[in-house]
């Protein structure tokens, strides 16, 4: 019951945190000198027409009505102009980008599937990778398979992960073409080159952020093999493989699945970098192209989404953080 509560407690205050950040961020862009009526009137723009793009596009009302606007359009969808001239943004309407004529929300779910796929192979693998590592070094502890991964994560977390990208394209791309360039493929319309188009972002990303879990994995599962009930289970002639993935990894995954909540969330809300570097259009590519061309809707309606994500994935790590360990939500630790 006390869990139940604790994930009704985190669900309202996500919920919460949700609506802060949407105030926020229409505050932030909409509140700017910028008009985005300016931005969409076109070369000459008369008074005239400036007023009637305005009214058309709702930002001639107070800040608080669009922003009440914005809200509801989210949950029954939004109307701009009428007539026949009239744009229907269906729910749930993150705005609509007059320069593209098309809903952010449908930029978006254009776009997800491929930041997804980036975000989702790549956490794979750096958990894999990251946890594995992490446990193999802490069973050789001060060994020199202990010193050299520690000094292989320093590297991983230090590198820049565009200068990292650029040089497995030189490499496997262009000089030994064993892998495209970059590009992204549907799944469905060909599963081989889409595993293909994306292995190279995987490696490039997991290498990367496995640095971090290793270091994480390391220093957790030494601090839990020195706790008094693996030296009990030892005593008791428990076998050395369930003391260390059942009792040990177990408890020391716990700040892992936080870390690893977050960085999915965020590369959910758009690899930028990655995507830039091997030519894939995805959510991070919709931003900047958002910013570069001033597109507000767009803007404030991906980084909503993105923010929204993180959350989600915040929350997700605290339920699950709750029912392996129910003492978070007892409150007594």
């Amino acid at each position: 019951m006390r869990i139940l509560q604790y994930i009704g407690k985190r669900v309202a205050s996500s919920i919460v945190v949700i609506l802060l950040i949407t105030l926020a961020l229409f505050l932030i862009f909409f509140l700017l000198p910028t008009n985005p009526a300016q931005l969409s009137c076109g070369k000459p723009c008369t008074p005239e027409q400036l007023q009637r793009v305005s009214a058309f596009m709702g930002t001639d009302k107070p800040w608080y009505e669009q922003m009440g606007n914005y809200v509801a359009g989210i949950f029954v969808g939004r109307t701009f102009g009428s007539g026949g001239g009239a744009v229907v943004c269906s729910a749930p309407c993150l705005g609509y980008s007059f320069r593209l004529n098309e809903s952010v929300s449908q930029l978006i779910l254009d776009r997800f599937p491929i930041t997804a796929s980036i975000a989702v192979g790549a956490a794979v693998l750096w958990l894999v990778i990251g946890v594995a590592t992490g446990v193999w070094a802490a069973l050789k502890r001060d060994t020199l398979i202990d010193r050299t991964l520690l000094g292989l994560s320093i590297v991983g977390v230090s590198a820049p992960s565009y200068l990292i990208g650029l040089l497995t394209v030189i490499a496997f791309s262009l000089v030994l073409q064993i892998f495209p360039s970059g590009g992204y493929v549907n799944f469905h319309d060909d599963p081989v080159g889409w595993f293909t188009h994306l292995l190279l972002p995987w490696l490039v990303l997991a290498v990367l952020s496995a640095a971090g879990y290793t270091r994480v994995t390391r220093t957790q599962m030494i601090g839990e093999l020195s706790q008094d009930y693996i030296r009990t289970a030892h005593s008791k002639g428990v076998p050395e493989s369930v003391i260390i993935f059942k009792h040990a990894l177990r408890n020391a995954l716990l700040p892992v699945m936080t870390m690893f909540g977050l960085d999915l969330g965020g590369l959910l809300g758009g690899a930028v970098l990655t995507e830039k570097v091997f030519s894939m259009q995805g959510l991070g590519s919709l931003l900047l192209d958002s910013v570069s061309n001033l597109d507000l809707q767009v803007l404030v309606g991906a980084t909503m989404f993105a923010a929204v994500l993180v959350i989600v994935a915040n929350l997700i790590v605290d339920i699950c953080y709750s029912l392996l360990d129910p003492r978070v939500a007892l409150g007594t630790k």
